[in-house]
């Protein structure tokens, strides 16, 4: 049997990435239309001005989302790859493939569902950066679990231990995936001794989630995941506190 065009398959792997993006895309705008947008009420949540409203962000994330999955379905539809997704020859899958989604898919469960509601943003997101370029990066499949097991044993604490709402503004949570993230990190840092680009991940990891929460937060005025979290509270302490006085004086 002749071995499949690996360019084939990869536009047809794009055309289901594509279908399963535009299908949370449109999910997720759905929920947010539920979020007041033009100052009306909606549940007993009333609306300001558009510009302040908590839907900004998330429709012109998810919208983004949607559109660039609809030209990856372009792609992929005028490169064959939707003929291919259902013929016989499907998407080149394996053994291999199945374990790095099985495990990404895991990772981002337990980030979704488990962290973002309960624990610190820059916690948890500077710990799922961590994860994902030290176990993906390379193909090494041990890797992969290391980078799944703390990332769903995190997920799984925070989850656990505080299940409702109510208990979310703890920081027990927080701890905990703070010393998984510095395990984690310490254990990368190992390996950047062979592997150069390893080096940059904790800066990285650290700086990405920091900037992006306060641009949130303190540009876009918008409302932040676990805003009581370890590190956030604090930043947002100084801001108001020590920092906001200086220039409003």
């Amino acid at each position: 049997m002749d071995k499949p065009d690996e360019t084939l398959i990869l536009r047809t792997r794009d055309f289901w990435a594509a279908i399963a993006l535009i299908t949370v895309s449109v999910f997720f705008l759905w929920k947010t239309l539920d979020i007041p947008l033009w100052g009306e009420n909606r549940a007993g949540v009333s609306g300001s001005d558009w510009y302040n409203s908590a839907a900004i962000v998330p429709l012109f994330i998810f919208g983004g989302l949607l559109v660039l999955s609809f030209v990856l379905l372009a792609i992929s539809v005028r490169s064959g790859g939707a003929q291919n997704a259902f013929s016989a020859l499907g998407i080149g899958w394996d053994k291999c493939e199945a374990y790095r989604a099985s495990t990404i898919g895991l990772i981002l469960l337990a980030y979704v569902v488990g962290l973002v509601p309960r624990v610190d943003f820059i916690l948890c997101s500077g710990l799922l950066i961590t994860a994902l370029t030290y176990g993906y990066y390379g193909g090494h499949a041990r890797r992969a679990l290391v980078a799944c097991v703390a990332v769903v044993a995190a997920g799984l604490f925070a989850f656990a231990v505080f299940p409702a709402q109510a208990d979310w503004n703890e920081h027990g949570d927080d701890w905990f995936t703070l010393a998984v993230w510095v395990t984690l990190t310490l254990v990368v840092l190992t390996k950047a001794v062979t592997e150069r680009v390893l080096r940059f991940v904790p800066v990285v990891a650290i700086l990405a989630p920091l900037i992006l929460v306060s641009a949130m937060a303190f540009v876009f005025r918008q409302n932040v995941p676990a805003r009581g979290g370890l590190i956030f509270k604090q930043i947002e302490y100084h801001y108001y506190v020590t920092l906001h006085p200086l220039w409003k004086d």
